[in-house]
């Protein structure tokens, strides 16, 4: 297992080129900025298509006029979301800021990839009911703690035994969006399937422990604190997956959380059958859950709190899906 003493002392150096094996040189540096395997890949992705779209130059010979031209050329040419464009140029000032022993000097005016107003796709609660109840066993159970505590995918996903809560009816999402921790609701509708469930997942735990599988993946800081934590009930994911796969990062044969094509699949044909004239993602059961609490009087604030959104801002949008916008506000005609 790696150990602090075996960073590079001085990451800049250690991956001065990007070429053949300049791609692994950049592992370390994420590695060593303890940046997720996720935004390792994504990073990677972008860097190798700016090198590419440059007709393959070193990012040494170029800065930020070229930088400024890719971004540009996937605006006007690629007509890319905001936040695809928003990713390319993170990944290039990590790449001139923490590779590359370069300046990327002023980037200036670029097109911006315009961001469409488009009001979240937001079920009502008897749609709601009719997909859930196309959805069984543990996928049914995934969903409705999605929609029920109001999780993006990857972080119903990545729930770990000890992050569910039945004494205060919590569920505490570790390293969410923007890498914050928050506090969200347990239903109480979800405390006996999930501790049915638990039960069938600690025996997949004990029968990895007599089978000597290596434990769960921890992120670096803690498997090297604490090195055995991963073969203890309490880190164990909340969905395992049946099959043992090989850790994206060390290799090594693991259990890993359930993966989260398998279920958007399994969503998707779930949609088709119940609402086939809506459409319907993990992401709206999160949308729902927003807009269920505010037709049911929360406030703003304490949803806010519950979604961790940055920006209260964000949170508002809900109030234009509502049932009934506005305050207590008819239509004519009904009148």
């Amino acid at each position: 297992m790696e150990t602090p003493n075996d960073r590079p002392t001085d990451p800049k150096l250690s991956c001065a080129a990007f070429a053949g094996k300049g791609s692994n040189r950049c592992h370390e540096v994420m590695r060593y900025r303890h940046l997720s395997h996720r935004t390792e890949e994504t990073y990677l992705h972008w860097i190798r298509r700016f090198i590419v779209w440059s007709g393959k130059r070193h990012p040494k010979e170029m800065g930020g006029p070229e930088v400024r031209g890719f971004l540009t050329y996937l605006a006007v040419e690629r007509n890319v979301a905001v936040a695809t464009q928003s990713q390319a140029l993170n990944a290039l000032v990590f790449l001139y800021r923490e590779v590359v022993p370069a300046e990327i000097g002023w980037i200036g005016d670029f097109e911006r990839a315009q961001r469409p107003k488009r009001l979240p796709e937001v079920l009502s609660r008897g749609e709601t009911g009719r997909l859930l109840a196309e959805l069984p066993g543990t996928h049914g159970l995934i969903a409705r703690v999605l929609y029920g505590s109001g999780l993006r995918l990857m972080e119903g996903l990545r729930l770990r035994v000890k992050d569910v809560d039945f004494g205060r009816a919590q569920v505490v999402v570790r390293e969410g969006k923007g890498r914050k921790d928050r506090v969200t609701m347990l239903p109480e509708a979800l405390r006996a399937p999930l501790q049915e469930h638990l039960v069938r997942v600690r025996e997949l735990f004990m029968e990895d422990r007599l089978n000597g599988v290596p434990g769960v993946y921890l992120p670096e800081a803690l498997a090297v604190k604490y090195p055995n934590a991963g073969t203890e009930w309490a880190w164990q994911w909340v969905f395992p997956s049946r099959e043992l796969s090989a850790d994206a990062v060390s290799g090594v044969m693991r259990r890993h959380h359930l993966h989260e094509a398998g279920f958007q699949r399994v969503m998707k044909q779930a949609a088709l059958r119940a609402l086939p004239e809506k459409r319907a993602s993990a992401h709206t059961l999160r949308h729902s859950f927003a807009t269920h609490l505010l037709e049911a009087g929360t406030d703003i604030r304490t949803l806010q709190e519950l979604l961790g959104h940055k920006n209260v801002a964000t949170t508002q949008i809900y109030t234009h899906v509502m049932a009934k916008p506005g305050i207590g506000v008819r239509s004519p005609l009904d009148g």
